[in-house]
């Protein structure tokens, strides 16, 4: 039976407990002509989540477990397969045999038993699912319903609810964000053991392709990280060079001087932007403007590199205007009417006002998003890799063809090497170093943030 549809029948039997509560609330309060204690939506919300929480954890406990005790089970009839130790190929083949990704005219007796014991296992097992979600489900409205009545505090318990799934969640976002930064410490702390963080950090010679063998030419490599650093951040600069000249002024002009028609149509149409895929950009930089870069520099006499920094970072920057532009809008708009009145009855024109009223109050949020448009740019790999290059080249020439650590990053995790070789585990270190500038990004705005916002409230 499909899972998909059981979800959608608890999903059903949670809203018709949602209005089968909110009907019981107000029926017993017509018929006992007393007051309800909570609006009686709340009541609705009370009686779905008695229902929907038990059914959905049992779905979600059920998923998670039902697999390895299916599999378990079919591994005690596969005594072959144990003693000769291919236990794991073995599941592997059945499972493929049972999905009909491998045909089985190859595989052994003993394979084909487990797959028909492993098909009535799942088949037994996902009518009991079906069983046992739907009586939780059944049994949670039914228990909601008979306690829904006026002097039920339905409001508390709904609002302890949901301060318990804030709470989880803001500790599921907490500890994921502790285990991504534990992982690259760790990742990063043995990459230093076999690499020199003065070597890493300082030195401008990048070739991390190790040699298989001793005796080939290159068998220690060099993983001098200076070119990736410079070259992230050179394209990075030439982005938000583009992006926030061009999205700060269009967020001007869609605030305080765009008739409400361009508004209406202009800002979705440049929101657009932000929903292009990056690929699509790379393209059009690779294809576009990079070769029109290239022959006007030829023109006036510049020689530029196919792949360059300039091309990439300028197509970049379109691909952030719409960051800029859309959360400079909101926060000019959030400024309070009254510090435009004040301003105009002072006798300031409106470009007075924009300039010295409404451009430093907003200053927090333009800061934010300055900053988000500027991780993004520290991020984008596709862009770089279709119009700037891969080459590790020691440059701050924009005309010249780099690469940016998020490239490298890609590089490094495809392919064959070793998990723990110094070419894979420099993967890591790279992301911890960006992860690290990140932070002192965020850390900065955080501080310019909290001295403007208390200026300007």
């Amino acid at each position: 039976m499909s899972l998909t549809l059981l979800f959608f029948v608890l999903l059903l039997l949670s809203a018709t407990g949602f209005y089968m509560g909110r009907a019981a609330a107000v029926g017993a309060s017509a018929t006992t002509q007393r007051p309800l204690h909570s609006l009686s939506s709340f009541y609705g919300w009370y009686v779905l989540l008695w229902c929907g929480i038990p059914a959905m954890m049992v779905y979600v406990v059920w998923i998670a477990l039902e697999g390895p005790i299916v599999e378990l089970l079919v591994a005690r009839t596969m005594p072959e397969a144990a003693a000769t130790g291919n236990m794991g190929l073995a599941l592997s083949e059945m499972r493929n045999i049972a999905a009909g990704i491998t045909p089985p005219g190859a595989a052994s007796a003993e394979t084909l038993r487990a797959v028909e014991h492993y098909k009535w296992l799942s088949t037994i097992a996902g009518a009991a699912l079906w069983v046992v979600a739907l009586a939780a489900g059944v049994m949670g409205l039914a228990f909601a319903r008979g306690r829904v009545s006026p002097e039920l505090r339905a409001r508390n318990s709904v609002e302890r609810v949901l301060e318990i799934f804030f709470l989880i969640a803001s500790v599921i976002a907490i500890l994921t964000t502790i285990g991504i930064l534990l992982s690259l410490i760790f990742e990063t702390v043995a990459f230093f053991l076999q690499v020199s963080p003065i070597e890493f950090l300082f030195s401008t010679a990048w070739s991390p392709m190790l040699a298989i063998r001793p005796d080939q030419v290159g068998a220690s490599g060099s993983f001098g990280a200076v070119p990736l650093f410079l070259g992230t951040m050179l394209i990075a600069s030439i982005a938000m060079l583009t992006a926030v000249p061009i999205g700060l002024m269009t967020a001007v002009y869609m605030t305080e001087y765009a008739p409400k028609v361009v508004r209406a149509w202009g800002k979705p149409i440049l929101e657009i932007l932000a929903g292009i895929p990056t690929v699509v950009f790379g393209f059009f930089a690779a294809l576009t403007v990079a070769p029109a870069i290239r022959d006007f520099g030829a023109l006036i006499g510049l020689e530029i590199a196919a792949q360059s920094a300039l091309a990439a970072g300028i197509v970049m920057g379109l691909m952030l205007i719409p960051f800029v532009s859309s959360l400079s809008d909101d926060v000019i708009n959030a400024v309070p009417q009254s510090m435009r009145d004040g301003s105009y009855a002072l006798g300031a024109t409106k470009s007075e006002t924009t300039m010295r009223v409404l451009l430093p109050a907003a200053l927090p949020g333009i800061m934010a998003s300055v900053i988000l448009a500027f991780s993004k740019a520290l991020g984008e790999t596709m862009i770089v890799v279709m119009a700037a290059g891969i080459a590790a080249n020691t440059t701050l020439n924009p005309l010249e063809s780099v690469t940016t650590v998020t490239v490298n990053i890609s590089a490094l995790l495809t392919g064959e090497a070793e998990f723990d070789s110094p070419k894979t585990l420099a993967a890591f270190a790279l992301g911890f170093v960006l992860f690290v500038v990140t932070l002192a990004l965020n850390l900065v705005a955080l501080k310019v943030v909290q001295r403007y916002r208390e200026q300007y409230e």
